[in-house]
């Protein structure tokens, strides 16, 4: 098992808030033998890695890869929101209405072309959906110096993109998907956080699944195409 697998799981766990002995008993495996995994000294087997990419909310594939989907063309998609997207006043969106923004992305780019922009999976959670590495995502951006994140009073999180961040190419990003991405923003730009949260928990994928379940892109092709962003 390579060292970038091995971090990618233990990464995705601590996201989720599992401790190793809580992932350990899900996996029916002791403690000891997880931190192995961990570690990448023991190999999974395949029902342990099927199970394990359940629990987690990514598929077999990604976690091969250690990494989700494609991670990279997604933090590009959140530059991309932040140059199009901010408040025309200082640049800034909220943390939450920048997340909306990407899931309707990647689910309005599934719905005229039958695959996502980015490639992830977004979880059905109280403030969601959302992928589980946007949290991550948006922690890297601010480590690399390509965003900034300033608190609210109210305990909002307001994001804005920095120079830095602003000579970045994005590369991965397409002519149409940034037309996409254009036409999104121009929508919300003076919608309240609220307002595309109300949205998006309105729209059938979130309204369908469970809560913490992954939704599936294929739901969203039933959705009025007037509600689709």
């Amino acid at each position: 098992m390579s060292t970038k697998y091995a971090q990618f799981i233990k990464a995705l766990r601590k996201e989720r808030g599992l401790s190793q002995l809580e992932l350990a008993k899900k996996l029916g495996m002791s403690r000891p033998s997880y931190i192995a995994v961990e570690q990448g000294k023991r190999e999974l087997t395949l029902s342990e890695a099927e199970n394990l990419s359940a629990i987690l909310g990514v598929s077999l594939k990604e976690m091969e890869s250690g990494i989700s989907a494609n991670y990279e063309k997604y933090k590009q998609m959140i530059l991309a929101y932040l140059r199009n997207a901010g408040s025309k006043k200082d640049g800034k969106i909220t943390k939450t209405k920048l997340a909306k923004l990407l899931y309707l992305a990647d689910f309005a780019w599934f719905y005229n072309h039958l695959k996502s922009m980015s490639g992830m999976q977004y979880r059905k959670i109280l403030y969601g959906p959302v992928p589980d590495s946007y949290f991550r995502a948006v922690d890297e951006l601010f480590e690399d110096g390509k965003i900034e994140i300033t608190p609210t009073e109210d305990g909002a999180m307001l994001i804005s993109q920095t120079r830095n961040g602003a000579k970045t190419i994005l590369s991965e990003i397409n002519k149409e998907e940034e037309k996409l991405i254009k036409d999104i923003s121009g929508e919300w730009r003076d919608g309240k956080t609220k307002e595309i949260v109300a949205f998006t928990h309105n729209q059938l994928p979130y309204v369908i699944c469970s809560d913490n379940e992954i939704i599936p892109y294929e739901l969203i092709t039933q959705e009025d195409p007037e509600h689709v962003y």
